[in-house]
Formats: C-alpha cells, sequence, structure tokens
C-alpha cells in the first residue's frame, strides 16, 4: 500500500529543495533534477527526495542484502577480521559523503551510488569475474563487467524483472564507477540520457576499454572514493593475513601515505578536498597521484597478484564451469523442472524470462550468488569445492 505525503511533508520536502538550490555548489546535482526512466504513480507525493528515495530502493534490495557473503580481495579464508564486499561499499559511502559534505555536492546522490556500485558483483571478486567473463564469451554474450550488471539487476532483474525505476544519475554513477582506472582528475560529462546510458553500457560490454566518464560531480567524487576505501583497506587485509609487512610499502609512499589505512584515507581525501574544484574538475594534485598510481601498483604486485591468496582457484573455476553448464540445462527445459530454476526463475516476471536466452539467465544468477551459495550449490552438483584455511 502506498502512502501519499501529506501536504505538511510536501511543503517540507519543497523547503528542502530550494535550501539545496542555496546551499549545494552550482556543480552539484539537485534532488529535484532527479530523472526517472518511467513516471510512478503517486511520484509527486512521495515527501523524499529523488536521491533519498534511490538510496532507499538499493538499501532494501535482494542484491544489497546479498553483499554480506561477497568476496572483495580475499576469498577461502578463516578471518572474520578480513574485510568483505558489504564493509567496502560502507566505507566508499562515508569517504565519499565526507568529501562531497566539504565540496557542497550531493550527499544522497553520493550514497546511493557508492551503496549500488558493486551489487554486480559476481561470487569471490575479480577472480570470479574473471571466469563469468569467460564463460559469457564461450556462450555468444558480450563481456562481464560488474559495473554493467550492477545497473542490469538495478534496472531489469530486481523485483520480478521490474527493476527499481532509480535515476539516471545514480545509475550512470554506478556504471560509470571503475576505481581501477587511474585518473588524476575527473570531469563530469553532462547532458547525459537514458538513451546515452544505454548506448554506453553497450559500447563497454563490446569494449571493456570504452571509457567511461560520470555525468555528474557525485559519481566523480564515488569513483576516487572508490579507490580510496580499497587501497589502505586491501594492505592491512594483507598484513592481517602475513602476505606482507608493512615495511614492504615503498618508502616515498610511507613517506606521502603513512603506513596505515587510516593515514591513507586522511591523506588521500584531505588532498581532494584541499583542491577543491577548479575548472569544473576534482583532482589529486600531482604529488599525491603519482603516489597513489605507485601504490596501486604495490598493490596489484604484491597483493592482487600473490598467488598465495589464489589457493582454491582452480577447484572455483571448475565449479563455475559446472554451474553454468547446469544452469544452462535447467533454463532450456521447456518444463522447467529443477532447483535453480525455483530458487530464481520462479521469483522473475515473464517479460523478463521469456525474452532473455539460457545464457543470459545462467550469467544473471551466478552473478548474483553469494559465495556460500555458490559453493552450496556447486558440491550438489558433485563439485569438489576448496576449504577455507
Amino acid at each position: 500500500m502506498r502512502h501519499v505525503a501529506t501536504p505538511h511533508l510536501l511543503a517540507l520536502k519543497n523547503q528542502l529543495d530550494a535550501l539545496e538550490a542555496e546551499r549545494l555548489s552550482p556543480l552539484a546535482s539537485l534532488s529535484k533534477d532527479g530523472l526517472r526512466r518511467r513516471l510512478e504513480d503517486g511520484q509527486a507525493e512521495d515527501h523524499r527526495q529523488a536521491f533519498a528515495v534511490d538510496g532507499d530502493r538499493i538499501l532494501h534490495s535482494h542484491a544489497y542484502t546479498r553483499y554480506i557473503d561477497k568476496t572483495q580481495v580475499f576469498y577461502m579464508v578463516r578471518n572474520d577480521h578480513i574485510t568483505h564486499r558489504v564493509l567496502h561499499v560502507q566505507l566508499v559511502s562515508k569517504i565519499a559523503r565526507t568529501i562531497g559534505r566539504y565540496l557542497r555536492l550531493n550527499e544522497d546522490l553520493i550514497e546511493a551510488i557508492a551503496l549500488g556500485h558493486d551489487i554486480g558483483h559476481p561470487p569471490f571478486g575479480h577472480d570470479g569475474e574473471k571466469v563469468l567473463d569467460a564463460l559469457c564469451r564461450e556462450h555468444g554474450l558480450p563481456s562481464f563487467q560488474h559495473n554493467l550488471q550492477s545497473v542490469r539487476f538495478l534496472e531489469r532483474i530486481e523485483r520480478q524483472g521490474r527493476g527499481w525505476n532509480l535515476t539516471l544519475q545514480t545509475l550512470d554513477g554506478i556504471m560509470c564507477h571503475d576505481g581501477e582506472i587511474h585518473n588524476r582528475q575527473l570531469a563530469p560529462r553532462r547532458g547525459k540520457t537514458f538513451a546515452d546510458l544505454d548506448r554506453h553500457g553497450a559500447a563497454k560490454a563490446q569494449d571493456p576499454r570504452h571509457e567511461l566518464v560520470p555525468m555528474t560531480m557525485e559519481g566523480c567524487v564515488v569513483r576516487f572514493s572508490d579507490t580510496i576505501a580499497y587501497i589502505g583497506r586491501d594492505i592491512e587485509d594483507a598484513i592481517e593475513l602475513k602476505l606482507i609487512s608493512r615495511e614492504d610499502i615503498p618508502l616515498r609512499c610511507q613517506k606521502l601515505f603513512g603506513r596505515t589505512n587510516g593515514s591513507m584515507v586522511y591523506r588521500l581525501v584531505t588532498d581532494l578536498i584541499a583542491g577543491g574544484i577548479e575548472d569544473g574538475a576534482i583532482a589529486f594534485s600531482e604529488e599525491v597521484s603519482e603516489g597513489l598510481k605507485e601504490l596501486k601498483g604495490f598493490n596489484y604486485e604484491r597483493i592482487y597478484l600473490n598467488p598465495a591468496i589464489k589457493k582454491g582457484l582452480g577447484k572455483i573455476t571448475t565449479c563455475y564451469r559446472v554451474l553454468f553448464d547446469s544452469c544452462l540445462d535447467q533454463f532450456a527445459r521447456p518444463e522447467h523442472h529443477g532447483e535453480m530454476f525455483a530458487n530464481f526463475l520462479l521469483e522473475q516476471g515473464r517479460e523478463y524470462v521469456e525474452c532473455r536466452q539460457p545464457a543470459a539467465l545462467a550469467r544473471d544468477f551466478i552473478a548474483g550468488m553469494t559465495d556460500k551459495y555458490f559453493l552450496r550449490q556447486a558440491r550438489r552438483l558433485g563439485c569438489e569445492t576448496p576449504e577455507k584455511t
């Protein structure tokens, strides 16, 4: 049942909109300008501002709930202090909102983008993403990329295929969040439409090198905050697991950022805030940008590509293939029997099921799995699964 806001609440919403226009930077996104793909019944009567609605919808999505058991970097590890995806997105949100507050940007939009940006990550982090990408290509699908899958979940899979009807600004920020790319500065590419969102998403799926740039300053802040949130935290986790020591951090990076996640976050956030918004862009200083680039290189060499963290990847890869083949078999049957059908397709609307080929259904089902559910289903199919160490 939809409750209609009282005139008093609508008046308060109008006051909030007016305060935004007065208080926020001219380069900020105003809530009143939030654009949805389709109109909703009673939309004008909702007392919440547009981007706050987006944040609420993402928080209440099934996909957000599954963050709780999604790998960030380290998988099959018996240590409760290691970062999971749910903590990462909360850290991104907190860091980005802090930066946005000082730059007078829209914190509701920042929060919505940050909370939703990794919803499309499949089981076992980036390693799982690479395996699923290979399977998609083998079966005639475009490249699998978690940012595109995040948009797909929120627009076309959640709520029995109806999606959450989020604003263009939020969806664009999620699609363009790529924190792996190193940029010293970012300036939004304004004026996008939903047609642009669809076009850029299709181009990115065909060519992962296709450049995506957010349409809002808030999206740019989240993109930088994604890097700020993971760079030092991954180092702390690696130290916790005794893969590296604090002394291994490059000396120039130690001098510039310190040796702890806290000092790294503080230095990076302070540098962005101090630079402000110049010529329509946010930017790290030259010194900090170069130091961050070196620190990223260190993380890749000593952590992300470290064979010690990939124990069990061979078995996980085999499990991915067996699960994908089983999904193809079950989803292609006209009688629609089987546990995977019951656990996924029965929850979807007819339009979602009928307009997608079995390989796309398999992609979407597996991408949404938690690590535990993935392993449980793999064992049901007779796969040997790795054990936590």
